[in-house]
């Protein structure tokens, strides 16, 4: 008798245990990390250091806006042309540890946003834009020219730029010509940043202005092609994470001290991606004095430092664009 009750005891423990055990997978299960990204404009080198049990879902841009497709995910990664399509204060606020990260240029281009908006938004790594040339042994465009050569007969109506009225609003800025946006606009270029590459590779256009990210494969694989980042500046992409569910952030320290590593870091800026963070060994990444960078042909250190961002525009700020667009259409 004493031996059955034994038994019968011994086999509700491990009930118990097993009960628990269930549970507790289940749940590790429902709390698995997910993250939502655009992929078409992050290298293969960084999505492939993206922690292997998190559950990674591409973003799908088609929408007019993104907040219902991200209630479920705990981190976004989001470029600076697509924020416009969320409502930054439905996330969380970033935390001291991760910030702690951010080297200078981080710092101060978090600066040109609203508070609120700053709290919500951690770089996670910038992409310069590139001018790709085919044939350049015929048109010669080098680091030295300014942004005036896209005004060139050479070039007219065989370009293929930025389907981005703000990028080509600030490029034109920098060209020697008060009327270069209108100039730009009567060539008859194509404006395509999804198929750009298609188009320099496969029709006559001999120019086209996209991320560094997209072209860099395409460089090795097509002799005619070549890269050029004119000192004085090019615009840059930023990319972001954005915290959801109060996700908890000390597991991103785990992941970006994964990509500090050297050879981790060496593979992503190859492929054009450059990581915003305050490691002496990044910062090398950002200049041209390094035979990697040479041999590579990255952005110069002058061109860094000419380059430009963009943050979220006020309501005059948008007006104004809006009427220097308008003007530049107009016959």
């Amino acid at each position: 008798m004493i031996n059955n009750q034994l038994s019968r005891r011994k086999f509700l423990d491990i009930a118990k245990l097993f009960a628990i055990f269930l549970l507790t997978s289940c749940r590790g299960l429902s709390k698995k990390i997910s993250i939502v990204f655009y992929k078409n404009f992050l290298p293969l080198s960084f999505i492939n250091l993206l922690p292997k049990n998190w559950k990674k879902e591409n973003l799908n841009y088609g929408e007019k806006y993104l907040n219902n497709n991200f209630r479920d995910k705990d981190i976004i990664l989001i470029n600076d042309g697509w924020l416009r399509r969320v409502k930054l204060e439905a996330f969380d606020d970033i935390s001291n540890p991760l910030l702690e990260y951010l080297d200078e240029r981080s710092i101060s281009y978090l600066s040109n946003w609203d508070l609120f908006e700053r709290k919500k938004l951690y770089p996670i790594g910038v992409i310069p834009y590139a001018v790709v040339v085919k044939n350049n042994d015929r048109y010669k465009i080098t680091n030295e020219n300014n942004w005036d050569f896209l005004l060139s007969k050479d070039l007219s109506g065989k370009m293929i730029l930025p389907n981005s009225p703000r990028i080509l609003i600030s490029i034109a800025k920098r060209i020697n010509n008060k009327n270069a946006l209108k100039a730009i606009m009567n060539q008859g270029n194509i404006y395509d940043d999804k198929n750009a590459i298609d188009w320099l590779i496969n029709t006559d256009s001999v120019l086209a202005i996209l991320p560094l990210t997209i072209c860099e494969k395409y460089l090795k694989i097509d002799s005619r092609l070549s890269i050029v980042f004119p000192n004085q500046g090019v615009p840059l992409m930023w990319n972001f994470l954005l915290i959801n569910n109060n996700f908890n952030q000390t597991i991103l320290l785990n992941w970006i001290d994964k990509l500090l590593d050297r050879n981790s870091l060496n593979k992503i800026v190859k492929d054009g991606l450059y990581l915003p963070f305050k490691s002496e060994y990044i910062q090398s990444r950002y200049k041209d004095t390094i035979k990697f960078e040479k041999l590579l042909n990255r952005p110069s250190e002058e061109c860094w430092r000419n380059s430009w961002s963009f943050n979220s525009l006020k309501e005059s700020e948008k007006a104004e664009l809006e009427k220097i667009w308008k003007k530049s259409l107009a016959p």
